[in-house]
């Protein structure tokens, strides 16, 4: 991700507020430009990107497939967790991100392993159920409490932690917007799938569910690009930290060249104080 040149003030902040977001073509460098391509980057960053989507819908593809095919639920069990296994595997290989390939080997595993346990093939979809009804709940909670759960993930993609929260309203209220978005499209997903655990096979399950995979998810992404593209841009405190600690520097440093005399006095006062204290010793 391509990070700021300079790090954002409070009035360059209210500046990009009151002005609004251009309208310049991708690929100029009109600083709105810049600040959506930065959003591009940092949402394929976050979300894993079309490998991320893949190691996401593989290992229920492989279930639901098998399980079509002959009903072997231990067979299909297996299978899902081993293709999950390699996904995860080659990132370590290429040394690439593994959090979205490990998070896919977590939810295979639990998914295996509730099956097995209680018999009912359907139970494998069970974990991941629950936890996108937990997902859209914490996005709606979060928000309403004021710190939208996508700006906690994505405040430190754009180098900005919470700075968000207090000196920059206007991306405070679309990361608000955008959770909304994410807690209603994934609730939304909900609402198919439980009556369908309870009231469809297997197979009817699992092929919905693995229809429902990508959809809600990229509608989700394009709708939190829209609102960010809109907001005012990112604050970079760690560009901030680092011009701090460079300004610092540079004062220190003109102290010293101002003032040599100072500096030389305090090194001998230094040197000076080691035999006192080696003579109150003795």
């Amino acid at each position: 991700m391509t990070s700021h040149d300079r790090p954002t003030t409070d009035a360059d902040a209210d500046l990009d507020a009151s002005a609004g977001p251009s309208t310049a073509p991708p690929g100029t460098d009109e600083p709105g430009a810049a600040d959506r391509q930065v959003t591009e980057a940092a949402l394929f960053e976050a979300f894993g990107g079309v490998r991320g989507m893949v190691e996401t819908v593989a290992p229920g593809l492989l279930f639901v497939t098998i399980f079509t095919i002959n009903k072997d639920l231990h067979l299909a069990a297996i299978a899902a967790l081993a293709v999950s296994l390699v996904l995860a595997a080659a990132r370590l290989i290429r040394r690439d991100t593994v959090k979205h390939a490990f998070g896919g080997v977590f939810g295979v595993a639990f998914g295996v392993v509730f099956a097995m346990m209680t018999g009912n093939a359907k139970d494998f979809y069970l974990p991941g159920m629950l936890y996108t009804l937990g997902l859209a709940l914490a996005y709606m909670i979060t928000t309403v409490a004021g710190v939208p759960l996508i700006g906690l993930i994505l405040g430190p993609v754009f180098k900005e932690n919470l700075s968000w929260r207090t000196r920059n309203p206007g991306r405070k209220k679309a990361y608000a917007k955008a959770s909304w978005a994410w807690g209603l499209i994934l609730f939304a997903k909900c609402a198919i799938l439980f009556p369908l655990y309870w009231w469809a096979d297997t197979t009817q399950l699992g092929w919905v569910l693995i229809a429902l995979k990508i959809p809600p998810f990229l509608l989700a992404v394009y709708l939190t690009w829209v609102f960010l593209a809109k907001a005012p841009a990112p604050i970079d405190v760690f560009a901030e930290m680092e011009a701090k600690e460079q300004a610092e520097k540079e004062a220190e440093e003109r102290r010293r060249g101002e003032y040599p005399d100072l500096a030389s006095e305090a090194g001998a006062e230094g040197t000076d104080e080691q035999p006192r204290r080696a003579r109150h010793r003795r």
